[in-house]
């Protein structure tokens, strides 16, 4: 049989994998077993957020985490899984949750060259309107002495020190989008096979499309080159252009996904209220601006790059403009006009 009658075989996320670390003869095969685990980690969350509805998944569970919200019982069974499933793999010295106060020492494995750090369950605040919802990682290498285990500064790098990145998306279908520092590729779960397949190879995010994603119920707290950049594409000055899109779901992932695959920009900016911004740089932040930068968008807080950024705590917030590039360079030029004005 000729070898062209296979070409419709799916390309499989583990093949994926396997792939690019047979391009590195010196690999271990430790990274490649840290991807598979959260694999792993990302098919069970999405069983449990599909039958969340039949088994009384919804709702709260009682507590609030270190961010002060309401933790909802997918939190749990999200944070759960993905601490399991990267524990059990041994790859993994350190771990960071938006839900865990403190950083999570894996001291069974203090060999292990990996920290992670994640967000298991973003959005869960709409879980309970079956809302789009995700869970979004950063993968680090360990800094300190390879026999020694990991400490507190080991998960404290900059997003440029990330050496990989992704997000699993719950919604009409459970789609996996990574980046190795090799481009972006796109991953959809096929129930049948039970496997994520490729279904988004080489993902670019256009220079300039008219979509803005942004929370215009806290305008009232915004800085000035926030609104003014807001007004500008609402309300174009020149003839014949058109104002842009208004799109926002309330679910990082979700807006991301769309701007990486459509275009535009998203923004969570600082403001009188947050004046540090309410998105978390470790684990939303910074794997976010990894994939759109690695796509050929940008990310900005409006003064410097998000990947940057050295963080000093593991909670630490920022501001965020992400998306094309060409839109996040306008938002910039506003900036720049106001801190012009400002030394005049």
């Amino acid at each position: 049989m000729d070898s062209a009658d296979h070409d419709d075989t799916p390309i499989t996320l583990t093949q994926h994998i396997l792939a690019q670390q047979h391009a590195f003869p010196e690999a271990t095969g430790d990274f490649s077993t840290l991807l598979h685990a959260i694999e792993i980690a990302s098919k069970y969350i999405s069983s449990k957020v599909r039958c969340a509805g039949l088994f009384n998944l919804y709702g709260a569970e009682g507590t609030t985490n270190v961010q002060g919200e309401v933790v909802k019982k997918l939190d749990v069974i999200s944070n759960n899984s993905m601490i399991t499933a990267l524990r059990r793999s041994q790859t993994v010295s350190l771990m960071v949750s938006e839900e865990n106060e403190e950083p999570i020492y894996v001291p069974e494995h203090p060999r292990a060259k990996y920290v992670v750090v994640f967000d298991p369950l973003d959005g869960s605040s709409n879980v309970d309107a079956n809302v789009t919802i995700g869970t979004i990682f950063g993968v680090y290498r360990k800094q300190g002495p390879a026999d020694k285990p990991a400490v507190l500064a080991d998960a404290l790098q900059p997003g440029s020190a990330l050496v990989a990145s992704g997000y699993t998306m719950y919604g009409s279908a459970t789609t996996l989008v990574l980046t190795t520092g090799e481009g972006v590729n796109g991953f959809t779960l096929d129930p049948s096979l039970g496997e994520f397949v490729l279904t988004h190879p080489d993902i670019r995010c256009k220079p300039k499309h008219t979509i803005f994603s942004v929370n215009e119920g806290n305008s009232m707290y915004w800085s000035q080159p926030t609104l003014d950049y807001i007004k500008s594409i609402k309300l174009p000055e020149s003839p014949g252009v058109k104002p842009y899109s208004a799109r926002y779901v309330g679910s990082m992932v979700a807006d991301v996904h769309r701007t990486l695959l459509y275009g535009g920009i998203f923004m969570y900016p600082a403001d009188s209220n947050s004046p540090s911004g309410k998105l978390r740089l470790l684990y939303e932040s910074n794997p976010m601006s990894m994939i759109i930068e690695q796509a050929g968008g940008k990310s900005t807080t409006g003064t410097a790059r998000v990947m940057d950024l050295v963080p000093t705590s593991i909670h630490e917030r920022c501001p965020i403009y992400i998306g094309s590039s060409q839109c996040v360079d306008e938002l910039l030029s506003f900036f720049a006009k106001h801190e012009a004005t400002k030394k005049k």
